[in-house]
């Protein structure tokens, strides 16, 4: 399993393994039970864990930087019904998160999805673009001007109406 197709999914508890996406909604499995079903995208929200950036007092951060800063602490994760361990737990862990943006809440949800990782054994890293790609890219980047310039230089054409008649 990869990190890179995990989803949280509003209003339902745990994360799930995308395992396919259509226009009304994606089927996902769940890492807890191993269950597949259909959500619907007009009832939740999915959000990849690989997009969950986390306010911090200078720049936000990806969650896998708050994830690794919980791994190299290797010590026992707190009770996640308690705010204030919780609390106690990221500000030593990660003391430049902004607590006045990051709720307690979210906080809960950081411990448990990072229990479910470590229960599952899913590797945590975000998944980096091919070199190829990138260098793609700015081939194409540097091919556009060049067909801006043929598009302005093609002399406009003039087309005539007819007029309605009374």
């Amino acid at each position: 399993m990869e990190y890179s197709k995990l989803v949280a999914v509003t209003g339902l508890p745990g994360l799930f393994e995308l395992v396919s996406s259509r226009g009304d909604g994606a089927v996902v499995r769940s890492l807890d039970d191993n269950k597949t079903q259909f959500i619907s995208g007009r009832v939740h929200n999915f959000s990849h864990l690989e997009s969950i950036e986390v306010y911090t007092q200078r720049d936000n951060v990806n969650l896998v930087d708050v994830f690794h800063a919980m791994e190299k602490d290797g010590g026992s994760l707190p009770d996640a019904k308690d705010n204030a361990a919780v609390k106690k737990y990221f500000d030593k862990v990660y003391p430049e998160m902004d607590f006045d943006k990051v709720y307690p809440s979210d906080m809960k949800k950081m411990v448990k999805w990072f229990e479910s990782l470590k229960k599952y054994k899913v590797e945590i890293k975000l998944t980096e673009p091919p070199e190829d790609e990138t260098e793609t890219v700015e081939e194409v980047k540097e091919e556009k001007p060049a067909e801006e310039k043929q598009i302005a230089s093609a002399s406009p054409r003039k087309t005539t109406r007819k007029k309605k008649s009374e």
